[in-house]
């Protein structure tokens, strides 16, 4: 391993997760970039001395969802640093299905603080969503990798999108990033704001991962025939939902989850273009993990908190 990124999912495993017990023994971390060290008798498509970005999701490659192409659906589905021991380690062994070669331009922190967020985004806005060129999209919380790989995504593909944050700092670095409406959502019904300035349309997608804080708020911002698609519920798990606006106004609700192989290949083929790159906000040693945990776990990073592993300094 040359560098590993922190995502909320760490903070969480940390936490506690309903069924998932935490084993101490187990290195955290999902993100990574790293050169094969050794490659097995049935490996494929990797050379020892490639240096490779990790796809995080491990999936059997043998039910009926993985042979259809949609491995994040696979029963035996797991994430690397929750399900699976972690990138925030000297080693870390995966199938070789799981690893992309990175770029000479991408740096090991770049490549490391790629793949999680990117691929959750391009899922959620590509995949699910079907974001269009016009549309407008709505995404919470613009300080997080999802939200802002979502917005660069939405805005190569054409789409007007707004932002909320509750740090005025982040609105204004993410309209240097291409958003065109902010909101600080402090204090602030954020759907009532959206119709009120759309003249009562409302937005055609909402991308939402924080879950129970935003989820009534997330509705009414959308038009008639809008679609919602989450990915997570970093507030709490539990939603309340009136049918009968769901049904009258055609609202379309979308679950997601990183992504397959073909949302892999897709980022990647981004990367090698130079596109996507990810915002790196603080650089910490693999010996100052807990420093880097305490850092995402305030709220303050505008971007990825990486930890840097024997990298070569880039």
């Amino acid at each position: 391993m040359r560098a590993a990124a922190l995502n909320h999912l760490d903070l969480f495993v940390v936490a506690g997760l309903p069924g998932i017990p935490l084993r101490t023994s187990w290195p955290l971390g999902a993100d990574g970039c790293g050169v094969i060290d050794q490659v097995g008798s049935e490996a494929s498509g990797v050379r020892v001395g490639d240096r490779v970005v990790i796809n995080p999701g491990i999936s059997d490659r043998s039910c009926e969802y993985c042979t259809a192409g949609e491995q994040t659906l696979c029963a035996r589905y797991g994430i690397l640093g929750e399900h699976h021991p972690g990138t925030m380690a000297e080693y870390v062994v995966v199938p070789s299905a799981n690893v992309r070669r990175v770029p000479l331009a991408v740096s090991d922190v770049e490549a490391a603080a790629f793949t999680l967020a990117t691929l959750t985004a391009w899922r959620m806005v590509v995949t699910r969503a079907a974001v269009q060129p016009g549309e407008h999209v709505l995404i919470w919380g613009i300080g997080g990798g999802v939200a802002q790989a979502a917005l660069r995504i939405c805005v190569q593909r054409g789409a007007t999108v707004w932002v909320t944050s509750s740090d005025d700092d982040k609105l204004a670095r993410a309209r240097l990033l291409g958003a065109a409406e902010t909101i600080n959502h402090r204090g602030v019904d954020v759907g009532r704001q959206i119709r009120e300035r759309t003249g009562k349309r409302g937005v055609d997608v909402v991308i939402d991962s924080v879950g129970e804080a935003t989820w009534t708020q997330s509705l009414h911002a959308l038009r008639r025939g809008g679609r919602l698609v989450t990915c997570g519920g970093t507030s709490g798990p539990q939603l309340a939902t009136d049918v009968r606006r769901l049904f009258w106004n055609q609202w379309t609700i979308i679950g997601s989850t990183m992504g397959n192989d073909a949302d892999f290949d897709a980022i990647v083929t981004e990367l090698h273009a130079g596109h996507l790159l990810p915002i790196v906000d603080r650089v910490f040693s693999l010996s100052e993990g807990r420093a880097a945990f305490e850092r995402l776990a305030s709220g303050n990073q505008f971007g990825k908190v990486v930890l840097s592993i024997g990298s070569d300094g880039r």
